[in-house]
């Protein structure tokens, strides 16, 4: 164990000259571990070498984690390609599979064999077999005083020539991204495998323990788990479902530590961490905090408010909509916390103090003059764009995320666009793939929940929305009235309709929705979206690109050395050490929860809170053995690590690379590290290994996984 003192020296060796010095960004790119990062590591305790977490040609950590389902992250835990994730990453599946008999989401699920995983249509996982820089390549033929549209275009080409010149085998793909604002390219070969089944998932009072008080909130005592398993053919390679596959069998995987998670100890997480904007200047995050932000809060606030009306008084509405009203909660309270924590860590304050010390260093070192004038255009390009985004925040919220019957107009939208775009064929397959997404909407609709809804963001919508943006149809419009007649007339209210109306072909399809009130009254304001809003916000968000790159090459410049590249979706590594913090005076936050938690919080009935019986039991009768510590059941920990979204089912991994925990979440104060890591009051939160082995062993009683399980001690 190391102590706070040597901790704080060891990061203070790793930073540049004057960068983002007190967000300590670490957000690695696997095969970018150089040297002086592994030496850091094994400072913190670690045994592992930078070829055991990622290497292209034998077997390594890398090879064991994968991204789940495009979003969250997964690792393999056994030879036969079982998969831990989060269980808010396998919900929609497992409510998917949920009925009113066998309702997977109250009861879990546990698959007593192979023969009855259950597989999952267009779920899909996605390993990274090998990551190499391109940014020569992609660059090739650009000059520096080309117009920005002639770069692009080569850019395009290049890429595009690269995914398929760049070695690789028959059923993999190459993936190239940028990073650093578009500064460095790489490129990636992975493979998709979509075969994926269910084997299991605790219920959700264990896995959604605390469920929307809790998230983003410590202590948690939240068990969010869940188990699948990757199918392939017989050769062990990716293919579509077929019943004929087999399990996916692989040497590298997780083996699972019994010692689990010891305070002070150095952990590292691996995953797929979707997007963070360490590098914004301040004026962009007095933005989004002061303007941007509290809009979205708002808009989410009243559909929350409306649903959870509706399922306090009908448990048919509450099956329905409680994935709904999750993932919609799920921002609505980490845009809060985030607003909070940018505050209190004084975040723009010290984005102003980076920025002065930059202009002073970009000054002394001579560099480009055009720098000293850089903040002055992101204050104007910023004030700009503000009435677009707030304009494109409304809608999207409004018809893209919280409404089904204007998403569904949306959608049809789209497809008449089609059609008038790229004609009969393009429009007969979209027409297909869109029926499946509007029947799956209606699968959990509730017509009166969803017209209160569209009543509350529509009154909101004529109030807030930017008047330069606002259609003359809304202007004085009787929400009430509107809503009744759309929802009493509207096809879009009406599965059997909508589902025959994709079948026809496409001049039926739109004389007959141009003939609909509720689609010809959504048709009006997404036509303002997309001829206005859109596309001013789309030429300023260009140039304000096109100025934050140049930033970043500045930063780069100045500093010496390449920073940590932003979070883009694709494979990362961080690390820290497993600790408390102190979120305010007085207050100070110890790393590791227990199951007495649980019995703390357990409210009998309540969806939050409830507890099940054998829970309670296992914890009366303290049977716990071999997973607890000091006769003491562990259930979630603390960490120090940058993560963020996507990070969701990472493994948390020991200084020997063995699997301590999954990663399903970060602390309220800190939620504000994707636009700046503070390193006293950002935390990431994981499920201890013991705790998701206790549920599995003696919860579940599933002893076959547990024999499939390596496990150490």
């Amino acid at each position: 164990m190391i102590n706070k003192t040597t901790y704080h020296f060891l990061f203070l060796l790793s930073f540049i000259s004057f960068s983002l010095q007190a967000q300590n960004i670490r957000m690695l790119i696997p095969s970018e571990i150089d040297k002086s990062t592994e030496a850091e590591m094994k400072e913190m305790g670690s045994l592992l070498n930078a070829k055991d977490i990622y290497s292209p040609d034998t077997l390594s950590i890398n090879d064991a984690v994968i991204q789940f389902n495009g979003g969250c992250t997964g690792e393999i835990v056994s030879p036969q390609g079982l998969i831990f994730t989060n269980h808010h990453c396998g919900y929609g599946a497992i409510q998917a599979h949920s009925t009113f008999e066998h309702n997977y989401i109250k009861e879990g699920f546990w698959a007593k064999d192979q023969k009855d995983e259950l597989p999952n249509p267009g779920m899909y996982v996605t390993f990274v077999r090998k990551i190499t820089e391109v940014t020569d390549d992609v660059f090739k033929g650009v000059k520096e005083n080309m117009d920005e549209n002639i770069k692009k275009n080569i850019i395009r080409k290049n890429i595009n020539k690269l995914k398929e010149t760049l070695p690789r085998k028959e059923w993999q793909e190459i993936d190239i991204r940028p990073f650093y604002a578009g500064n460095k390219y790489y490129a990636f070969t992975i493979e998709n495998y979509k075969d994926i089944r269910l084997v299991g998932a605790p219920p959700s009072s264990i896995g959604k323990f605390g469920a929307d008080t809790d998230n983003w909130m410590w202590p948690r005592h939240t068990g969010d788990f869940s188990i699948f398993r990757i199918y392939a053919d017989k050769n062990n390679r990716p293919a579509e479902y077929s019943p004929d596959n087999v399990p996916y069998k692989t040497q590298s995987y997780f083996k699972i530590s019994l010692d689990g998670a010891q305070p002070g100890e150095f952990f590292l997480v691996y995953g797929f961490p979707g997007r963070t904007q360490e590098y914004l200047p301040s004026i962009a995050v007095e933005k989004k905090v002061e303007i941007i932000n509290p809009a979205r809060i708002e808009i989410r606030e009243k559909t929350l408010e409306v649903m959870d009306r509706f399922m306090q008084k009908n448990d048919t509405v509450k099956l329905k909509y409680t994935a709904k009203y999750a993932r919609i909660a799920n921002y609505w309270k980490k845009w809060i916390g985030e607003t909070q924590g940018i505050k209190k860590s004084n975040a723009i304050e010290k984005k102003k103090a980076f920025e002065k010390k930059f202009l002073e260093e970009a000054k002394a070192q001579d560099l480009d003059a055009s720098y000293q004038n850089i903040f002055n255009v992101f204050d104007d390009l910023y004030a700009q764009v503000t009435d677009p985004e707030l304009a494109r925040n409304y809608f999207i919220e409004t018809f893209y995320l919280n409404n089904d019957l204007l998403k569904r107009a949306l959608q049809l939208y789209n497809l008449e666009t089609i059609y008038e775009r790229k004609g009969k064929n393009a429009y007969k397959e979209a027409a297909e793939k869109i029926s499946k997404q509007i029947a799956s909407s209606f699968s959990n609709y509730d017509p009166q929940v969803d017209k209160e809804i569209f009543k509350t963001l529509l009154k909101l919508y004529q109030e807030k929305m930017p008047e330069k943006y606002l259609n003359s149809e809304l202007k004085n419009k009787d929400i009430d009235a509107l809503a009744d007649q759309i929802y009493e007339n509207s096809l879009l209210n009406n599965p059997e309709k909508i589902q025959k109306l994709l079948k026809r072909n496409p001049k039926k399809f739109i004389k007959t929705i141009d003939d609909d009130s509720g689609y010809v009254f959504a048709k009006k304001i997404i036509d303002t979206y997309y001829k206005k809003i859109a596309p001013d916000y789309a030429q300023l968000r260009e140039k304000i690109n096109e100025v934050q790159k140049k930033y970043v090459t500045g930063i780069i410049q100045t500093a010496g050395k390449l920073p940590n590249p932003d979070a883009n979706g694709t494979l990362r590594v961080t690390y820290g050490v497993i600790e408390g913090y102190e979120p305010r005076d007085a207050v100070y936050y110890f790393p590791v929860s227990h199951l007495k938690g649980v019995m703390e919080k357990y409210i009998p009935g309540d969806y939050e809170f409830d507890v099940p019986k054998k829970l309670i039991e296992l914890y009366i009768k303290k049977d716990y053995e071999p997973y607890s510590t000091n006769g003491k059941m562990p259930v979630d920990f603390l960490g120090s690590a940058h993560t963020t979204g996507g990070n969701s089912g990472s493994p948390a991994i020991n200084k020997e690379g063995e699997l301590i925990g999954i990663n399903f979440d970060r602390v309220w104060e800190g939620t504000m590290s994707d636009l700046f890591y503070d390193k006293k009051i950002s935390r990431n939160i994981m499920v201890d290994i013991r705790y998701v082995l206790f549920i599995i062993d003696k919860f579940a009683n599933a002893k076959r996984l547990i024999n499939e399980l390596h496990i150490t001690k």
